[in-house]
C-alpha cells in the first residue's frame, strides 16, 4: 500500500511559542500511526530545528520546509538552499505551492531545479499541482496539471520519480465559495496517476502518494481520502487547530 501522508501546512502562521504549543498538542494526543501512515509539519524556516526536535521520538512523524531556492549556495540572501534543509536533517520540502507559483512566479524550469537539489540531499519533495478557476471553468484542467507534471518532473528517472510526493491543489475551490467534492478529487488524482503511468510505467505510477490540497477538514478528510488514489492530504488551515488536524489525521487510510 502506498504511503498515506496528513501533511499540516503552517505557511506564515504561529510565533514560535504558539508552533510549540501546537506540536505539543498533536503530539501528545496523536494516534499511533501504521506502517505505511506519516504525519508531516511544513513550519516556517526559523521553526524546523525546533518542530524535528519534537517529533524525533514519534514513529512515522516528519518535518517539512515550505519551500527551498533553486541554487546550491552562494548570494542569495534571504533564501535557503536544500543542502541547508539537509545539515539540520529535514525530510520532506514543499516545492510549487499554488501561493509561490502566484507571489513569487516560480516557473517550471525553476521548479524543476528545486526538485533535483532536493533529490540531491536526500530530501522528499512534495511537488504540488493545480488549475485556477479561469482553467476549471474552460474545461482544461487535466492538460494544465499534466504540462505542470511534465515541465517540473518528466526529466526525472524511474528511480528519482519513485521519491516523489505529489500534492493535488484545486486553487479554483481555494477562497473562492465553490467547493471540489471528493469526486472531482478523485477525478484528477486518478488523472495524475495515468500521466505518470504514461511515462514512467504503471508499477511505478502505483507507488506514488497523491495528497489532496483543497480546504481539507476534519468534516470532509474521511469522505475525501476514501478515493483510491487520494493517498491523504496536505492541509492549510485547518492543520493550525489541534483537534481538527487530529481528526484529518485519524481519517487517513
Amino acid at each position: 500500500m502506498r504511503k498515506q501522508i496528513a501533511a499540516a501546512n503552517w505557511k506564515m502562521n504561529c510565533t514560535y511559542q504558539q508552533g510549540e504549543q501546537l506540536l505539543n498538542d498533536i503530539l501528545g494526543a496523536g494516534p499511533v500511526l501504521s506502517e505505511q501512515q506519516e504525519v508531516v509539519f511544513a513550519v516556517p524556516f526559523p521553526y524546523l530545528i525546533m518542530a524535528n526536535s519534537e517529533v524525533a521520538e514519534e514513529k512515522n512523524y516528519f518535518v517539512a520546509a515550505q519551500n527551498c531556492y533553486n541554487k546550491k549556495s552562494g548570494a542569495y540572501t534571504g533564501e535557503v538552499s536544500a543542502e541547508i534543509l539537509h545539515s539540520i536533517h529535514i525530510k520532506y520540502c514543499v516545492l510549487g505551492h499554488s501561493e509561490r507559483r502566484e507571489y513569487f512566479q516560480e516557473s517550471h524550469q525553476m521548479l524543476a531545479e528545486k526538485v533535483d537539489l532536493c533529490l540531491e540531499n536526500d530530501i522528499t519533495p512534495i511537488f504540488c499541482c493545480g488549475e485556477p478557476l479561469p482553467i476549471r471553468e474552460e474545461g482544461s484542467q487535466n492538460s494544465y496539471v499534466e504540462t505542470q507534471l511534465k515541465e517540473s518532473l518528466f526529466h526525472l528517472s524511474e528511480e528519482a520519480m519513485a521519491r516523489i510526493v505529489i500534492a493535488y491543489e484545486p486553487i479554483w475551490a481555494i477562497g473562492t465559495g465553490k467547493t471540489a467534492s471528493a469526486a472531482q478529487a478523485q477525478e484528477m488524482h486518478a488523472h495524475i496517476r495515468g500521466v505518470l503511468a504514461a511515462q514512467f510505467g504503471q508499477e511505478l505510477a502505483d507507488k506514488v502518494s497523491i495528497l489532496y490540497g483543497g480546504s481539507v477538514k476534519a468534516a470532509n478528510a474521511k469522505e475525501i481520502f476514501a478515493g483510491p488514489d487520494v493517498d491523504g492530504g496536505l492541509v492549510g488551515g485547518a492543520s493550525l487547530v489541534a483537534e481538527e488536524f487530529l481528526a484529518i489525521i485519524k481519517a487517513l487510510k
